[in-house]
């Protein structure tokens, strides 16, 4: 499961099935199914399938330019910019501003920085949440963030 780190506005986030269950029923239990999305991203994409968004965005193929606009440079990834619509004004808008935000600070105010990308105070205890037919892979549970958040091994940022 993964999650995206600035939710527009509300900053509320929903768990979604990048492969509709609708689509793929088959999928519907799995982790490698999920990600912790925004709820505009969730409601823009609805039954749509995409590839895995976190796979796509940590490729290389995915790049944020200085205007806020996203570049996509693969196939995957320009599906996923037009279904999940991340080239909307507002969207491009949005991280304009933020990449503003966060230069500022990394200028001007190392503690606001640090607070802006550190890992969130809600990551979800996967120890916690056992799906019915159990758990696909029980060795995720010890890797992930909120372990290793126990155990003291987050980095700083991520």
């Amino acid at each position: 499961m993964k999650r995206e780190r600035w939710g527009q506005v509300t900053a509320e986030y929903e768990l979604d099935h990048f492969q509709p269950q609708t689509l793929h029923p088959d999928l519907e239990l799995s982790y490698d199914n999920l990600v912790y999305a925004c709820r505009r991203c969730n409601n823009v994409k609805r039954a749509q399938a995409v590839d895995d968004p976190f796979a796509v965005a940590t490729s290389g193929h995915l790049k944020v330019l200085g205007s806020g606009e996203l570049l996509a440079i693969s196939g995957d990834a320009i599906r996923l910019v037009r279904v999940l619509d991340l080239n909307a004004e507002i969207m491009i808008q949005w991280r304009e501003m933020w990449l503003r935000i966060a230069e500022l600070a990394e200028e001007n105010d190392p503690v606001l920085y640090r607070n802006l990308f550190r890992f969130p105070e809600d990551i979800p205890r996967l120890d916690r949440l056992i799906p019915t037919g159990g758990n696909a892979r029980p060795d995720g549970v010890v890797q992930s963030w909120f372990a290793r958040q126990e155990r003291d091994e987050l980095p700083e940022s991520y």
